[in-house]
């Protein structure tokens, strides 16, 4: 894996808020490794917000941003963590 990839996973493993890390951290794990450059520029752009606003996101507590709102982020929404 090559050192951008490993850095995504690592970021999104450890975010400090534990539903983010279970989403985004397993998201990583297992779909890091078939991310297009543009996708790892998506994952890396929706790593630089706050875990209670991508939580929010996610739940469907509040609407996500135009920016965020790919089907990257669908994917992620669609994923079901293992634990």
């Amino acid at each position: 894996m090559d050192i951008r990839r490993k850095r995504l996973v690592y970021r999104a493993n450890y975010r400090g808020f534990k539903e983010a890390d279970l989403i985004l951290g397993g998201f990583a794990k297992a779909n890091i490794e078939s991310l297009t450059e543009d996708e790892l520029t998506m994952f890396e752009d929706l790593l630089s917000a706050k875990d209670h606003d991508i939580y929010n996101w996610i739940s469907g507590k509040d609407l996500v941003p135009e920016i965020y709102d790919t089907p990257l982020f669908k994917r992620i929404c669609d994923f079901k963590p293992n634990g």
